[in-house]
């Protein structure tokens, strides 16, 4: 079976998802459609995909999709979502899912209905590391999960000339934010290891929001968060503790500390170096290799390497007919975008939000 497949966006998608789907057999690279043709064009040519458009609902409405492959602004994704699933399509969307949970909630609804697989692009599912880690602690390896502590500190968006104006990501009203493309990966990840979330509760600030773009030299304004944290408290008992900002004048690596009652873990990104201790013991090294990791035309990182083997388990679920053995679905997505709704929430009133 050839799966035929459609792109949305040509940013991420061109770095991640097309470099992935050309290695996998009998898939066809029919069309990519972007809002700035120049980059259609060029992903095309980098690609070999005959068709560009500027756009996505001349796109479906000109093929039989198998997969469409949804890559653009937050604020987009539950209108093209629903579009494609209409049209017939399997749905990879990437994260954050949506802009809010009554959107997630419609998308999913709709991609149930339509019998069609759908996943988000929650690509560190498929990382050897965090699939190990959600090995041992199944296992019981380090025994009951008491907490886990999660931080990310980089000066990406320190310099105030370092975004652009018109910057989607620095816009609340297009669903940008460091909520959405960090924090959405660290809830998800907490799921994926551990289970539901019972309540949380968290802070989100826009710390930097005066801005210059060092092109032009003209001020604007960014509105989205780029600094975040949260605690989860898990269905599980587990304490859960994330700090995310962007906006440090000095990076430090981010990890991941899991804590159990018979031992411990540490990830960090840095290195991706995978560290284990049981108790009584001193940490030793069981990184897992990537295998994806020295295959041609793929980007360096995780981000990339990780989604040649989500586009792998997608694509032979399509053609098996069957649910997805590995991966974010969208029901996993509606979680997470009640997770992030709940700590925009906190945010503003002061509280814990109840999850379940």
């Amino acid at each position: 079976m050839t799966i035929r497949v459609g792109t949305i966006g040509a940013s991420f998608a061109r770095e991640a998802y097309l470099p992935a789907l050309r290695l996998i057999d009998d898939v066809e690279l029919v069309a990519v459609a972007s809002n700035r043709l120049e980059s259609a064009r060029a992903a095309a040519a980098a690609f070999g995909i005959p068709h560009v458009y500027d756009d996505w609902r001349r796109m479906l409405d000109a093929h039989e999709l198998d997969l469409v492959c949804i890559a653009t602004p937050t604020i987009h994704h539950a209108p093209m979502t629903l579009a494609a699933l209409r049209a017939g399509a399997h749905v990879l969307c990437e994260k954050p899912m949506a802009m809010n949970q009554a959107e997630s909630a419609q998308m999913l609804a709709t991609a149930e209905s339509a019998g069609k697989l759908h996943i988000i692009g929650h690509e560190l599912r498929f990382n050897p590391n965090r699939r190990k880690i959600k090995e041992l602690i199944e296992n019981g390896v380090i025994g009951a999960v008491r907490h886990v502590t999660i931080t990310g500190i980089s000066a990406s968006w320190g310099d105030p000339a370092s975004r652009p104006a018109g910057d989607w990501w620095s816009s609340a009203e297009m669903g940008g934010g460091r909520l959405g493309a960090n924090g959405s990966h660290q809830i998800d990840l907490l799921r994926f290891w551990l289970g539901d979330i019972g309540a949380i509760s968290g802070q989100i600030a826009t710390m930097a929001s005066e801005r210059i773009d060092r092109q032009t030299g003209t001020s604007w304004q960014a509105t989205a968060d780029d600094q975040f944290s949260f605690t989860a408290e898990m269905l599980s008992g587990a304490l859960c503790s994330v700090f995310v900002s962007s906006v440090a004048r000095h990076g430090f690596s981010n990890r991941a500390h899991i804590s159990g009652s018979e031992g411990s873990i540490v990830l960090a990104d840095s290195d991706e170096k995978l560290l284990l201790a049981r108790a009584g013991e001193d940490f030793a090294d069981i990184s897992q290799p990537d295998p994806n990791a020295a295959l041609p035309g793929i980007g360096k990182g995780i981000w990339n390497v990780s989604f040649v083997a989500l586009m792998q388990e997608l694509t032979a679920a399509i053609r098996a007919g069957r649910p997805l053995g590995w991966g974010a679905t969208f029901a996993d997505g509606h979680a997470c975008q009640r997770a992030m709704d709940a700590i925009r929430s906190s945010s503003h009133q002061r509280r814990w939000v109840m999850l379940a």
